[in-house]
């Protein structure tokens, strides 16, 4: 069983900029919502944890992706700086940082179901795997996407920085095509390497 010192060093990181991304974001509503998946995120693995201890990739990932989400959350995802600054040296039509939020959305999903799945299901690895694992995060996507529309139904104009939509008005088409593509790269790149992590971690056995 590999060292609790990656994860660690991951969570003493990742406390601190969350809690700096809580001062004065751009509004507290937009905040919590972006930032909520993280906070879900962590009420689940650090109870796990000990239990069924993922793979280092998988955290990073999950880091990762965890950066992103409290980022949009203090800036907005229209507005973050640094995409903000390649839009308009660039003359692009929006801010994109939003579109890298929904690949991180299919990517880490992908991780996180491919090792579930191969750790305790009966499934072998292939394409049922890859095809239930794709599954998964579009189902993710597309309940995201709807829970995004059921808050601007519920709140009006209060969930306009949530949505981000920036006026465009395929912009759900476009988060789950995001989505749809962060699963594919990660499937299609990353099981290898993934592999060798869950034979590491479980030392050559899958099930856990």
């Amino acid at each position: 069983m590999k060292s609790d010192k990656p994860a660690l060093i991951l969570l003493c990181i990742f406390i601190p900029l969350f809690i700096l991304s809580a001062i004065k974001p751009h509004d507290y509503f937009t905040w919590f919502m972006e930032v909520f998946p993280a906070i879900i995120a962590l009420a689940i693995l650090i109870p796990t944890h000990k239990k069924f201890p993922l793979t280092n990739l998988v955290y990073v990932c999950i880091f990762l992706q965890a950066l992103i989400l409290i980022r949009g959350g203090h800036y907005t995802y229209a507005e973050e700086p640094v995409f903000s600054w390649l839009r308009d040296t660039f003359t692009m039509k929006r801010n994109y940082f939003d579109r890298l939020g929904h690949f991180a959305q299919g990517f880490v999903p992908a991780l996180i179901t491919r090792e579930i799945l191969i750790r305790k299901s009966p499934l072998k690895k292939g394409g049922w795997l890859f095809f239930l694992t794709f599954c998964v995060c579009v189902t993710i996507s597309a309940l995201y996407e709807l829970l995004e529309w059921q808050t601007a139904v519920w709140t009006g104009t209060a969930a306009d920085a949530f949505l981000g939509t920036q006026g465009d008005v395929w912009d759900t088409q476009w988060d789950i095509t995001f989505c749809i593509f962060g699963a594919l790269t990660a499937l299609l790149s990353m099981s290898r390497f993934h592999d060798r992590q869950i034979a590491e971690l479980t030392g050559g056995q899958d099930r856990a």
